[in-house]
This record gives structure tokens, C-alpha cells and sequence, in this order.
């Protein structure tokens, strides 16, 4: 290159600048917008992967890079640009892959992302890796993480700081690579100089399940359950381990003891995941003797899980005549994605019973005081007011509204809404953008 002269930029170099907007704040709203928009760089990289895997590998580096950059100048409250992020660590992978590299050196760059990893782009990095590293790749990793983790200090070591990476995280890391190759023996043997969870056993037992050592896979399972069943609350591991057994009983010719395990989860904690793990291991010709059985002990759970589990499976006079007996504080405490889709249902059918969900709806802002929700708190109260009116129930609607007005007079901004739409005035609102445009057209 001559004194002087510039080295020529890739102009998908300039196009990665460009979408990141260096020097922009990204607010939460628009971060979806922009991630969306940044995608399209990644995916013109990653047209030019398999024919130009070098070159996609150097652009993917500096597309990571800048990302980090970027970190502080967007708000990421959804995730959306940290899995970005990850993509753009899965397309390197690959690009190095094809482009021959050294699997040594892809694996020493990785762990350097690990261990400085500020924004929190590389959290579990290790189980992306292992789903795409190859032999050679997976290898190096494993070569890597053990030395890392052999060298890496104990708890008993005196005058010791604690890096991010220390003996148990290195250990993690390493059962999740071992697990990726499938290498019991390894696993087993790294168990041992580490402590044992329920986790590992479920790991074990998919390796040996995987090799259709059942009979292994199921004695591991026991010995995850054993490990779990000491622990409070019961864990998503306690589970999977139960799930797992009950698929490999059926494996053994043992249906009955899956049928049988899946029945007393269910009578345990009725739900629509219970329920629909318990049809797994009904016959076909027994499924509507299981069904009116399900649902008659679905009587004993909780409301909240009732309510998913009954519109599931239409059963609304259950539904209907349990919610008839709630109280309006049980009401309340259930979670809007619960009640909401259950008010739309019952608007027709039961406005009586859709006016109180409504007004648990309203009321569960309105008593956490959460201001910047009170316009949907005003929707709630409001279509609480028109099923009030189609059921005939003025004098219920009355008793709402003194009751708001007894309890939540100081809250001006909620209030001043709520009284429009007691007596019934309508606000003004202001055509939309496409709606003014359209009476412009029409004026021409």
C-alpha cells in the first residue's frame, strides 16, 4: 500500500456503523424498531457466509465489537439486542468453521468474551457454542475449559479474590461441553470432583437414554429425584426427571407406572401442563373416562390454574359457577393474562360475571397506584360499566363506583377518567395521522 492511502473499508463494514447509529440513545420503544433494522445487516453477512466465509468471519468480528460499543447507548430491557448479539456470535462460529480456521484460536476468543463480558452478551455462551461448534471445535473447547478449570482456585484457598470465572463456574461450563459430546464417562467422572445436582443426573441419564441404555438412564433419574426431592420449592429439574422416567417407563413396557405417575402429579397441582402430560400416557379408547376424572379433581387446585385449564378444555359451567363463589379480592389477585382473555370470553355469555373480572382488572392498578397504566385501568372500568348494563345490574354498578370514589380520591389522574365514564361523556379524539390524510384526499 502506497504512503498515504487509506485502507479500503468494507462497504459492509460502513453499513454495520450505519445501523447502530453510534452516538444515538436508543430508548426501550425503539429498540425493537432498530434491532429489526439492524438484523438486516446480519443477514446480508450472512449471505456472503458460505462463498466468502473469511471475509464474513472479519465482518462478524468487527459487527461484535461494535456491538459492545453500542451497549451503553440503548435500552435493553426486552433482550432483543443482547440475542442479536448472540446471532451474531453463532454466524462467527460458522464462518470460521468454513473458512478452516483454527479451532484453537476460535475457542481462545470465545473464553475472552466469557470472562469479560460487562453487558452480559456472552451468558451461556458455552450452550450456543456446543450446539455449533464441530468435533475439532468441541475438542479444543473441552481442552480449554478442563485446563481452566483445574487451574482455576478453590474455595479453601486462602487470600483469594473470586474471578467472574471461578472452579464451580468452569466446572458448569465443562459438564455442558461434555454433555454435547455426549461423554458420560467424563461427566460421571467430573461429578465427582465437583457436588452432584439433580441437573447432572438429568444430564447423565439423557446421555445414557440417548444410547438406549435405559435401564441406566432410569437409575440416574431415581438417584436426580432422590437429590431433588430435598430441596424447597420443588425445581424445574424435579420435573423433567419425572417426565423423563415416565417416557422411558413406557420404553420398558411399564405404561401402567407412567399412567399411574402422571395421574399423581396431576392430582398434586392441576393444570393445563399436568393435564396434558397425563393424556401422553391415556389409551385412546380410556380418554373420556380420564377426561370427566381430570376434571372432577381439577376441582381441588387453584383458581388461577383452573381458569387456563377449563377454557382449555370449554368447560364453562365449572368455570362459570367457581367464579361465581370468588371473592373480588381472589379476583384481583390473579394475573391479568389470566383475566383479561377471561373477561373477552364471558362478555356475552356472562356480562355479570365479565363486569367483576373487569372491575378486579381496574382495581388491581388502581390499588398499587400505577399511573402510567390508569388509561388501561379506564378501558377495564369501562367495559365493566357495559356489562353491568347488559346484565341489568345498575345498582352493583352504582356500589362500584361509590366504592372507587370512597377509597381512591386522591388519586386525581385515575379519577378525573372514571368520572367521565360514570356519567357517560365521551372525550374527543383526534383523528389519526391516516385518518387525516384520507380527509385531505377527499377534500381535494
Amino acid at each position: 500500500m502506497r504512503p498515504g492511502k487509506r485502507k479500503q473499508v468494507d462497504v459492509l463494514e460502513k453499513a454495520i456503523e450505519a445501523a447502530l447509529s453510534p452516538g444515538t440513545f436508543i430508548s426501550y420503544r425503539a429498540a425493537w424498531p432498530f434491532v429489526d433494522d439492524v438484523r438486516d445487516v446480519v443477514n446480508n453477512i450472512e449471505k456472503i457466509s458460505k462463498k466468502e466465509p473469511e471475509r464474513a468471519a472479519h465482518l462478524y468480528e468487527t459487527f461484535i465489537a461494535a456491538c459492545h460499543e453500542k451497549a451503553n447507548e440503548i435500552d435493553d430491557s426486552s433482550g432483543d439486542f443482547g440475542m442479536l448479539v448472540e446471532d451474531l456470535f453463532r454466524g462467527w462460529i460458522k464462518a470460521r468453521q468454513a473458512a478452516n480456521s483454527d479451532p484453537d484460536e476460535t475457542v481462545r476468543s470465545l473464553l475472552s468474551w466469557m470472562e469479560d463480558d460487562a453487558y452480559g452478551f456472552c451468558y451461556q455462551l458455552d450452550h450456543l457454542a456446543v450446539k455449533v461448534l464441530d468435533k475439532k471445535g468441541l475438542e479444543a473447547f473441552v481442552r480449554q475449559v478442563r485446563s481452566k478449570f483445574e487451574s482455576a482456585p478453590t474455595r479453601d484457598d486462602k487470600e483469594m479474590c473470586f474471578p467472574v470465572y471461578g472452579r464451580g463456574q468452569w466446572g458448569g461450563v465443562l459438564k455442558t461441553l461434555l454433555a454435547g459430546q455426549c461423554n458420560i464417562d467424563a461427566y460421571i467422572a467430573l461429578c465427582e470432583k465437583t457436588e452432584i445436582e439433580a441437573k447432572d443426573c438429568k444430564a447423565i441419564a439423557e446421555m445414557y437414554r440417548s444410547r438406549r441404555r435405559h435401564e441406566d438412564a432410569l437409575s440416574w433419574i431415581e438417584r436426580g429425584l432422590e437429590i431433588a426431592s430435598s430441596c424447597s420449592p420443588k425445581s424445574s429439574e424435579e420435573y423433567a426427571l419425572r417426565e423423563l422416567k415416565r417416557a422411558l417407563q413406557v420404553k420398558l413396557g411399564c405404561p401402567g407406572d407412567a399412567l399411574q405417575s402422571a395421574w399423581s402429579e396431576f392430582e398434586s397441582y392441576p393444570s393445563i401442563f399436568t393435564y396434558k402430560e397425563l393424556l401422553r400416557y391415556v389409551p385412546a379408547k380410556e380418554k373420556t373416562a380420564w377426561r370427566q376424572k381430570a376434571m372432577e379433581t381439577s376441582e381441588k387446585g387453584d383458581l388461577s390454574s383452573q381458569i387456563e385449564l377449563w377454557l382449555e378444555n370449554k368447560e364453562n359451567d365449572r368455570l362459570v359457577s367457581h367464579l361465581r363463589k370468588a371473592t373480588d379480592k381472589e379476583l384481583e389477585d390473579l394475573s391479568h393474562y389470566r383475566t383479561e382473555p377471561l373477561a373477552r370470553k364471558l362478555e356475552r355469555s356472562h356480562p355479570d360475571i365479565a363486569a367483576r373480572v373487569y372491575c378486579a382488572l381496574c382495581m388491581r392498578i388502581v390499588n398499587a397506584g400505577k399511573s402510567k397504566y390508569y388509561d388501561a385501568a379506564l378501558d377495564h372500568i369501562d367495559r365493566a360499566k357495559r356489562c353491568y348494563a347488559k346484565a341489568g345490574l345498575n345498582a352493583d354498578w352504582l356500589a362500584v363506583v361509590a366504592d372507587v370514589r370512597e377509597r381512591h380520591f386522591r388519586k386525581k389522574g385515575f379519577l378525573d377518567g372514571f368520572a367521565d365514564i360514570v356519567s357517560g361523556a365521551t372525550k374527543h379524539i383526534e383523528p389519526s395521522f391516516l385518518e387525516r390524510a384520507k380527509a385531505r384526499w377527499l377534500r381535494k
